[in-house]
């Protein structure tokens, strides 16, 4: 009896050292899990390096010089130095910049990475898009990787590369926070990329990359609002197939021809008529719309029978059509549906 007693009382210290063993082990595994997690996290280390390798070899810095003229209180006029940068967009030295760096400009010089330095050409601008096209004759050239396929999408992440304030080819990184029309903000000639990668003086005409390191824009401007602050962390960029096709234009034709009816729109939505289009804002006096017979406050919503959602949509129509082309545009006056027809003119440079 006594050994049996014996027998049990090892047998139940024996479970419960058990059970005390499993409870510190289960205790613990959280713990062990996390610092295995820590170990990985540790290790894993984020980086774009191998974009900014791709794509920043073809960004370039732009000098440009100007002449500014005299004021009442300053007679004399006076030479000023820009700065910009720009992208090489091919291996025959076309780069492409923004319009305002080289505007007014009688001499421009290009730096690349590699420490070359050249007199540039200026092929053609477009105050419009804030794009402009140099050229340099230089062999060897590293030309930025594109993607036209790819699509842009609100979330992702971009890298804005520039020289700011000439202290060397500076690496911003944001998000796209926005694309497309913004109204207020984008012209009816190109939408913008809305993002949050720093653009400072100096890095407007410079690239902005995706993650691959393939342009999706060229680098433009930091918001300012109407009263005359400047938003932080609100940055844009010309999309990628707008620079291209205006590219291809400059190259060609040396300017931009654009069809334009003299009429300033907003996008708006009229819930009576459940109808998506555009209302016009103003009307240019002896334009092609006043012309026409077009009218303030009119809701323009086909043009040549093609329905029109938004001024963006609307206005590139106008834009793409020859100049002395006859447009018909159907449009609502008072609860009314109403057609005329506009002789499309060319838009002033």
């Amino acid at each position: 009896m006594q050994r049996l007693s014996s027998t049990l009382r090892f047998l139940f210290q024996s479970v419960g050292l058990g059970l005390v063993v499993a409870a510190i082990v289960i205790i613990s595994q959280p713990f062990w899990g996390q610092s295995e997690s820590l170990r990985q996290t540790n290790s894993e280390v984020i980086s774009f390096n191998q974009a900014v390798r791709k794509a920043a070899p073809a960004v370039v810095n732009i000098y440009s010089m100007g002449e500014i003229q005299g004021s009442y209180y300053q007679p004399q006029s006076s030479r000023v130095l820009r700065l910009g940068s720009g992208v090489i967009m091919d291996s025959q030295g076309y780069i492409l910049t923004a319009h305002h760096v080289v505007d007014n400009v009688d001499q421009i010089e290009v730096a690349l990475q590699d420490g070359r330095r050249y007199a540039a050409q200026l092929i053609g601008s477009d105050r419009y898009t804030d794009l402009a096209v140099l050229k340099i004759d230089a062999d060897n050239l590293p030309v930025i990787p594109v993607q036209s396929t790819r699509r842009i999408q609100v979330g992702d992440i971009v890298l804005a590369i520039g020289n700011p304030y000439n202290i060397g080819q500076t690496i911003t990184q944001g998000i796209i926070s926005a694309s497309g029309g913004r109204v207020g903000v984008s012209n009816s000639y190109s939408d913008l990329i809305q993002m949050d990668a720093v653009i400072n003086q100096g890095a407007s005409g410079g690239a902005l990359v995706n993650t691959a390191g393939e342009l999706i824009g060229i680098n433009n401007a930091r918001y300012n609002s109407a009263f005359g602050d400047g938003g932080e962390g609100i940055y844009f960029a010309v999309p990628y197939e707008n620079a291209r096709k205006v590219m291809k234009t400059l190259i060609q034709e040396g300017k931009v021809v654009r069809g334009y009816i003299g009429i300033s729109v907003n996008p708006n939505f009229s819930e009576e008529q459940s109808l998506s289009g555009i209302l016009i804002t103003d009307v240019e006096a002896g334009g092609p719309a006043a012309s026409a017979g077009l009218r303030r406050n009119d809701f323009l919503v086909a043009i040549d029978g093609e329905p029109v959602r938004t001024a963006s949509e609307g206005l590139d129509r106008v834009a793409n059509s020859e100049p002395g082309t006859k447009l018909e545009v159907e449009f609502y006056r008072n609860n009314k549906r109403m057609t005329t027809t506009v002789t499309v003119a060319e838009l002033p440079r």
